[in-house]
């Protein structure tokens, strides 16, 4: 049988408010204004072979709860390390916190699905 990597996800939401400060920021977006963010994490690796799972979805699913809380009703801005909260960013924030806590951390999307918009972060 070839070699396989398994890969898993999980979804997360939060709301959140931000304001864009740089000049050739158009001006609707230099005034606070807020989204419903989605995103995803993706892991990757091998089943463990007692459990047949990369890792357990539920314990996943905490962890991102608590990378993501301090995003949820708040003014991105004034979170450290998000004065510039563009999608990349915001991305890029979320996976440095939970690559520590999970191993095999492969991708973190996050995405504003009223305005049809995504990034993503991965590893190289």
């Amino acid at each position: 049988m070839a070699n396989l990597t398994f890969e898993i996800e999980k979804d997360f939401q939060f709301e959140a408010a931000h304001y864009f400060g740089h000049a050739d920021a158009n001006d609707l977006f230099k005034k606070i204004h807020g989204h419903s963010f989605a995103g995803t994490v993706r892991i990757e690796g091998d089943a463990q072979e007692e459990k047949g799972w990369i890792r357990d979805l539920w314990k996943i699913e905490q962890i991102i709860k608590d990378v993501v809380a301090p995003l949820d009703h708040s003014l991105l801005n004034e979170v450290e390390g998000l004065e510039q909260p563009a999608l990349e960013q915001i991305a890029k924030w979320i996976f440095e916190r939970l690559e520590p806590r999970l191993p095999g951390l492969s991708c973190v999307e996050v995405r504003r699905p009223s305005c049809g918009e995504r990034a993503r972060v991965r590893r190289s």
